[in-house]
């Protein structure tokens, strides 16, 4: 067999191992129930709101003026703004809105910070924490927006299923370009494996600008003592401490009411840091099938990649390219119908073949980058 022969068989390996994974998450998917209030509700349970902001000027006020909305006791609920050294009208925007809610509350993390770290995020979360006054604590980001019923859903989903830990869905908006199509198909997939995994107890993935967890949970854990060290992880690591302390008492909010929307990076460049920054968290993970699911996604798109690059010097294998990517798209495709049903967006599932070596591209490289090189976010460069 020669080498050529050899790696298109490994690549054809790799994808039917693939095709059993995504099988698998279209199964615990399509299995999810929306979650609906019980017969008899009352709200009982008090959240602190923390929102970390590094000039947000722009999107602030929006963000607190949609939870300020929700139906739900003011007094049950606060929300705490840290603002992680702003250089624009962040802090002054949240000043003019705490003066008029008593429930509002503003920390600069300069006042608590004086020395630099790799995570501003954590820290301004953890910072948040110890001010709030609320059992429960609620992360979103600056940029979300939510629905009226927000707190409503977690709190009835607190009462129906006793959880410490609550994750639940975030969808991009689509200004319709071909990168903010791109962002909001790549997302919804990673939203979708998110609900399929939490949801059977297989504790992969969240996102931390729609997550919930119990305050005195998060201090039984140490918070994020032993990933602080890391630029990213809030949530997902987070969620992996909660899972090895309380196995059974994680949950996921599986309801478009509860969803916060967003809005997806506006440059390619944006897009690549924000990957990477994800990606950055990888080499953390000590569960062995967390690890083995990412060297398999990485190993396959990378693989491809390598087929890639190769058919330039020989164009008879880019027959074989396009044979795994369509392989590739066909295996995805139910998986992403059910998922794009739940996020409205089917319409855009014309664009999911053709996007494919995007997809593969980025993975990539913000795999590699990662976990070996640095990244710009928010102004900072970060190792």
């Amino acid at each position: 067999m020669t080498l050529v022969a050899f790696f298109l068989c490994f690549i054809a390996a790799l994808l039917l191992l693939y095709a059993l994974l995504i099988q698998y998450y279209n199964f615990l998917f399509r299995r999810l129930s929306h979650f609906s209030f019980p017969v008899h509700y009352n709200c009982i349970n008090t959240f602190s709101i923390i929102i970390p902001a590094r000039n947000e000027e722009l999107y602030i006020e929006k963000c607190i003026n949609s939870i300020l909305e929700n139906n739900y006791p003011a007094a049950l609920f606060e929300i705490i703004v840290v603002d992680d050294f702003s250089t624009d009208r962040t802090a002054d925007i949240v000043r003019k809105m705490k003066a008029m809610h008593q429930n509002i509350k503003l920390l600069p993390l300069k006042d608590i910070l004086k020395t630099n770290i790799n995570s501003y995020k954590k820290k301004s979360i953890e910072s948040g924490i110890l001010i709030s006054s609320k059992d429960w604590i609620i992360t979103t980001d600056a940029d979300c927006i939510v629905s009226k019923d927000w707190l409503q859903y977690f709190d009835a989903c607190i009462q129906n299923h006793d959880p410490v830990f609550v994750g639940a869905p975030v969808m991009f908006t689509n200004g319709g370009s071909m990168l903010s199509i791109f962002q909001k198909l790549d997302f919804i997939s990673l939203q979708g494996i998110t609900a399929a995994s939490v949801s059977a107890g297989f504790h992969s993935m969240c996102n931390g600008a729609n997550l919930a967890y119990k305050k005195s949970a998060f201090l039984e854990v140490e918070g994020f003592a032993g990933i602080d060290s890391l630029a990213s992880g809030d949530d997902m690591l987070l969620m992996h401490k909660m899972y090895q302390k309380f196995p059974q008492r994680l949950q996921y909010l599986f309801s478009t009411e509860a969803m916060v929307i967003t809005g997806p990076m506006t440059t390619w460049a944006d897009f690549l840091n924000q990957r990477i920054r994800w990606a950055s968290k990888a080499a953390a993970y000590t569960d062995r099938r967390i690890f083995a699911v990412l060297l398999l996604v990485y190993l396959l798109n990378f693989s491809l990649f390598i087929l890639l690059l190769a058919s330039l010097m020989n164009p008879a294998l880019f027959l074989y390219f396009f044979l795994f990517i369509l392989v590739k798209g066909i295996i995805e495709m139910p998986f992403m119908y059910a998922v794009a049903g739940f996020f409205s967006s089917r319409k855009l599932l014309w664009w999911f073949i053709p996007l494919q070596p995007f997809h593969i591209f980025y993975t990539v490289i913000s795999g590699f980058f990662g976990m070996f090189g640095k990244y710009n976010w928010k102004g900072r460069r970060v190792q």
